[in-house]
């Protein structure tokens, strides 16, 4: 019928609250907004009335229904319980939609970057990886809105406790705190206590320091201590001759290092501006951070030109592989080479240990202004000395399988002659006394 109220009929309209009056005072502007918020909480709870009435009359039966409504007063306990359940699910997930609705903070692109720079360059190349890699971009800002609107949802609203509720929810629960970690103290004052420490104690900044660097980089880049390079165009050396003329070039680069970078490292030193901005009470830690550096420096010449001479020998390229004198002698009834194949293994291995003995007596520069015997620390490390004597031993007796080879065929064919086994054949032979005709 016309007179018969239907669900439209249910809802007021919904008022707006009034506009708020920009020229106000201070008392007008709290009480305009204590009343603007008394409307707004009349108008929910009407709201939440109607919404009651809504549901329970879509539960009415056909017959039931008659032109006046109940009131929410007028329902049955049994169903008012139930209503104002539904009614708070419905409130709260109205509002969850409003949070979720509301923009959230972008994500800052200088975090993006950050996350790129950390990724290898060989990771990044190719079309296909840069695809891969704007999906990922795109997964870490969705994960990181949705983690944000979950965080603000928590902080603006309270969850009613309703277990159909729990139904309805379908996010996992925010992950837990790791156990067994204390982040209850800060790291930001020990990281910024800490850095100006080491700022004003790492004495490598120094001016003086970068000019140490120089010197050495100019005295040493391009320079060997024992350099066998060109031995082969010179013709086959004998292994005596290679220990001697190793032993003078070790030698004589020493002379001309301390003749050289050593003398202009001491001029610097000697100078008064190498120490501007180092206290007094600086000063022994200065002085071995500069013996460091001179031993890194040397350190590094030694290793290098170990490894330089270890190349040479290698079997995959023998362009540069040193000639040695070998002779094939005969002596007390027996073959054999001179020297012997371990002694030109013992010479080889000779000019690791001439290179590893050189530079060990350099005085550092704090020793030679005060008048001490300190020496600078420019020992080879153990494992280089032994991964270059291995590596040799291996590329001497590839490269000795020719001599070998070569050794074995005069054994095979002529060791019987000399080993008394033709001797013993002839008096043999003589022995038996054979007639004329077996003679002939």
């Amino acid at each position: 019928t016309s007179n018969k109220r239907t669900l439209r009929t249910l809802f007021r309209p919904a008022a707006l609250p009034p506009p708020v009056i920009s020229e106000t005072s201070p008392s007008q502007r709290k009480l305009l907004a204590y009343h603007r918020g008394k409307e707004q909480q009349e108008m929910i709870n009407q709201l939440l009335i109607d919404r009651a009435l809504e549901v329970y009359y879509i539960t009415m039966d056909e017959t039931d229904k008659d032109e006046t409504a109940p009131s929410v007063t007028e329902l049955p306990s049994t169903v008012r319980k139930p209503l104002k359940i539904l009614s708070f699910q419905a409130d709260y997930l109205f509002l969850k939609k409003c949070v979720q609705n509301n923009p959230v903070v972008p994500i800052q692109q200088q975090w993006l970057r950050s996350m790129l720079a950390m990724v290898p360059q060989s990771l990044m190349e190719g079309r296909d990886r840069e695809l891969l890699t704007e999906d990922l971009l795109k997964e870490i800002v969705r994960d990181y809105e949705k983690s944000m609107q979950r965080c603000v949802l928590r902080r603006a609203l309270i969850k009613p406790d309703i277990e159909e509720l729990d139904k309805l929810e379908e996010e996992a629960p925010l992950p837990l705190l790791p156990l067994g970690l204390d982040f209850s103290s800060t790291w930001h004052d020990n990281y910024i206590t800490a850095k100006n420490q080491i700022i004003s104690t790492l004495h490598i900044l120094h001016p003086t320091m970068k000019t140490l660097l120089d010197f050495g980089y100019t005295a040493f880049f391009n320079f060997l201590v024992v350099d066998f390079s060109s031995s082969r165009l010179k013709g086959p050396i004998d292994c005596k001759s290679f220990k001697t003329d190793a032993s003078l070039s070790c030698s004589k680069a020493e002379d001309e290092i301390m003749s050289t970078w050593h003398q202009r490292v001491i001029g610097l030193f000697t100078q008064s501006e190498a120490l501007d901005g180092v206290k007094l009470d600086q000063l022994e830690s200065f002085y071995k951070c500069v013996a460091v550096l001179m031993s890194n420096q040397l350190k590094e010449l030694l290793q290098r030109t170990t490894e330089v001479f270890v190349k040479l020998f290698d079997p995959e390229d023998r362009s540069h592989l040193p000639l040695f004198k070998m002779d094939l002698t005969f002596d007390e009834n027996r073959m054999e080479f001179y020297p012997s194949l371990q002694d030109l293994e013992e010479s080889i291995l000779f000019v690791v240990d001439c290179i590893g003995q050189t530079l060990q007596n350099i005085q550092t520069i704090h020793a030679w202004l005060t008048g001490g015997t300190a020496t600078l620390d420019a020992e080879l490390p153990a494992h280089t000395i032994q991964w270059a004597k291995s590596t040799l031993k291996k590329s001497i007796g590839d490269n000795l399988e020719g001599p070998k080879e070569h050794f074995k065929g005069y054994v095979e064919s002529y060791g019987w002659l000399v080993d008394g086994t033709a001797e013993e054949r002839i008096n043999r032979f003589a022995a038996e006394r054979p007639s004329f005709d077996e003679y002939t």
